[in-house]
């Protein structure tokens, strides 16, 4: 998260609001930098929506407007494989195609 009109002289504060932030997200007010407090599960949570905004320090206005913007969480194979019922038995023909 950056905004245009900061010139690295620490008066624009950038905040984020929506899901999860302060338990699962959060920014650095000074850089705009967004971090993930934990690690996170599609499973439990395929997405979060967020919204961010740059804020004059001195006069507590916005610089730009709000953007909002959509995490999507990438599923991994982190769950084993289970076969509740079994045991199974399967046959594939010879010379069958692929």
């Amino acid at each position: 998260l950056h905004s245009d009109l900061d010139k690295g002289d620490n008066l624009v504060k950038y905040t984020l609001s929506g899901e999860g932030v302060g338990s699962v997200f959060t920014v650095e007010p000074t850089t705009g930098d967004i971090h993930a407090l934990r690690s996170l599960d599609r499973e439990e949570k395929p997405y979060y929506t967020l919204r961010a905004q740059a804020v004059d320090v001195l006069t507590g206005r916005p610089l730009e407007p709000e953007s909002e913007f959509i995490i999507k969480v990438q599923d991994i194979n982190d769950n084993e494989p289970k076969f509740l019922e079994g045991p199974y038995s399967a046959s594939v023909p010879e010379m069958s195609p692929v």
